[in-house]
């Protein structure tokens, strides 16, 4: 199953004054987040170990990763039963679950989603709140 593609939205109503790496930064930070929270897909852990410790020295921004490790695309199989179940209950409901998050976090006072830096630091303002969800939605 794909939950998002950098592609659906740098291929659609795009800010035509951004580089198209901005349309991975949302899925990059969840994907990110996801690998280093112990969600990422045994096939990512055993056999792409240098995958998460690029992610764990920060060498690539989550945008960077997602377009050079995943080719921009956020499948289920990247992701442990745990990660991709999680992901299927908050990542695609855009009402009120990932998106919703993120822009209430990440883009106060710009444009638009897709305006949001690809930093780390950014990332350390999301992770909190990812934290916490999956903390909830594991307690139900």
């Amino acid at each position: 199953m794909k939950y998002d593609d950098a592609s659906w939205h740098y291929g659609g109503d795009f800010p035509s004054e951004l580089p198209e790496e901005a349309g991975a930064t949302h899925i990059g930070m969840f994907v990110v987040w996801a690998f280093l929270s112990g969600l990422a897909a045994d096939m990512i852990e055993l056999d792409c170990p240098e995958m998460l410790q690029t992610l764990e020295l920060r060498a690539e921004t989550p945008a960077i990763f997602m377009l050079n490790e995943l080719d921009g695309k956020f499948v289920d199989e990247v992701l442990n039963e745990e990660g991709a179940n999680f992901a299927k209950a908050y990542y695609e409901p855009e009402e009120s679950g990932y998106l919703k998050d993120y822009e209430e976090i990440l883009c106060n006072g710009i444009e638009t989603m897709y305006h949001v830096a690809d930093t780390w630091e950014n990332f350390d303002r999301l992770k909190p709140r990812l934290d916490q969800r999956l903390s909830e939605w594991q307690a139900k």
